[in-house]
């Protein structure tokens, strides 16, 4: 994981790709992996269950101590998440020793009264071992709970036998030490407030002009969200990831970090390192991907084409858009309603020309300090037993689908358009469909000047630039509002 975070550090320093986010996410990979203090740890607290369920096994006793390691890492959710029979028993065995010292994690073992199933099947369904020389048959859809920091039980709220709820305390830990810094910081993720702020900050920077100006751009937006729900269908498609963790990978073709971060961190908390990662180092890589897939999509005599200049749009234009869309959209899929009302307030604040230093210190300021932080929060959830895994392969292969689809997608709905338009649209703003904003539109201009030297398509393609940042918003909603719980 040092190697990982070096080499993001050298994509961000010295190749410039993205650097302001990268940089905070390598930083934060490298503090993950290092047996830092009163940075990561949790506070003690209470301990919830994670499931409705019956205690199955409790290694906990009033008064008892708990120890954390000095570098934690994770364990896993459940007994299947261990795809071996032997595996599991050693580890659980392993545990159940450890009940009886200091430095014990595995707290209670909790069969959930409705069972998952597993996206890839273990090769067994049920393992027995001996506790205390009491026999005990385990199912592998049977819950791990885990201590999440140290201290001493101070209260004992469930025993084996005991019927619980999800969210309901098993027990409570006592310590008189607080949790480290960034323990608190990333609560900015886990309480989804980082990603609807950046959005903030990126309604205030955009301009919504190009899009009211050509209304008929929203199409291309639209359909760059292919790319998504391609994406989605070969996550499940292969086999390793259920329907919440696919979801949760098909937003990266929407190539919009703050949504691919939110949307993670509600739907596959597990992924949320890889599937940031991947869709920064991939919005970062927009003018490495894009530029093939354009050229290879359109003729020399598409590329050349020549848009008719945009009409000025009025101020009670903009101001009129920002109201309808955000009533609209927030109507249609009211998961989306964070992302899609903070970035329509934020260019508010941009239009509406009396909120001159709201707008600037969302532009700035705000926007600035929140990157900070969601970067390395992000980076410190990179521990070497999350990130270097076969399913971080999976996701970033995925990923780097999901933007070539995307990309494609856009590119080709511009054509299709043309068929029927005697205004003709140049393809290659198509690809701006994404939602990078503003590389994509950039990448658009420069592709089309290697056509045209006299050729201005970046005002063009900001149109359907936006387009994808409201679209991607919409489909991260929607992928919450059928696969999520409780939002």
């Amino acid at each position: 994981m040092w190697l990982v975070a070096g080499g993001l550090l050298y994509l961000a320093v010295f190749k410039k790709f993205e650097p302001l986010l990268l940089v905070p996410i390598a930083f934060g990979a490298l503090l993950a992996n290092l047996p830092t203090q009163n940075m990561i740890n949790s506070p003690a607290g209470p301990v919830l269950s994670p499931v409705d369920g019956t205690v199955i096994v409790s290694t906990v006793s009033l008064g008892q101590d708990i120890t954390m390691p000095a570098v934690v890492h994770e364990m896993p959710a459940s007994i299947g998440k261990l795809t071996s029979k032997s595996e599991a028993e050693e580890l659980l065995l392993s545990q159940f020793e450890k009940a009886k010292q200091d430095g014990q994690r595995l707290l209670y073992v909790i069969r959930p009264d409705s069972p998952e199933s597993f996206a890839v099947e273990p090769e067994y369904s049920e393992i027995k071992v001996t506790i205390d020389s009491t026999p005990v048959t385990l199912r592998n859809t049977d819950k791990l709970v885990w201590a999440s920091a140290s201290g001493s039980v101070s209260e004992l709220d469930a025993e084996v036998g005991d019927k619980v709820v999800k969210g309901a305390e098993l027990l409570t830990v006592h310590s008189s030490h607080t949790g480290g810094f960034f323990h608190y910081i990333s609560l900015g993720i886990v309480l989804e407030l980082f990603p609807p702020l950046i959005f903030l900050g990126v309604g205030a920077l955009t301009d919504f002009g190009p899009l009211i100006a050509n209304p008929r751009t929203l199409l291309l937006g639209a359909a760059a969200q292919f790319g998504v729900f391609a994406t989605y269908a070969g996550a499940m498609g292969s086999g390793i990831f259920d329907s919440s963790q696919a979801a949760a990978i098909g937003i990266i073709g929407g190539a919009d970090g703050p949504t691919s971060i939110f949307l993670a961190n509600a739907l596959a908390p597990e992924l949320l390192a890889p599937i940031a990662v991947a869709a920064y180092s991939y919005m970062a890589l927009v003018p490495v991907i894009q530029p093939p897939i354009m050229r290879a999509l359109t003729t020399e005599q598409e590329r050349k084409i020549r848009m008719k200049s945009l009409r000025q749009v009025s101020r009670l234009e903009k101001l009129i858009f920002a109201l309808v869309v955000v009533v609209f959209c927030i109507l249609l899929v009211p998961a989306a309603s964070p992302l899609i009302g903070l970035l329509l307030l934020g260019n508010f604040l941009r239009e509406c020309g009396v909120t001159e230093r709201l707008s600037k210190a969302a532009q700035n300021e705000l926007i600035n300090v929140i990157t900070i932080f969601l970067g390395t929060s992000v980076g410190i959830t990179m521990t070497g037993d999350r990130f270097l895994r076969t399913e971080t392969l999976a996701i970033l292969a995925l990923g780097i689908v999901a933007f070539g689809i995307a990309t494609a997608s856009g590119v080709l709905m511009a054509k299709f358009m043309n068929l029927f338009s005697k205004n003709k649209i140049n393809p290659l703003i198509g690809s701006a469909g994404v939602s990078a904003v503003p590389m994509a539109a950039r990448v658009s201009q420069v592709e089309g000047q290697k056509a045209d030297s006299g050729n201005f398509l970046l005002m063009h393609a900001m149109g359907p630039n936006v387009a994808g940042v409201i679209g991607t918003a919409l489909v991260a909603g929607y992928f919450m509002t059928v696969f999520g719980s409780g939002h």
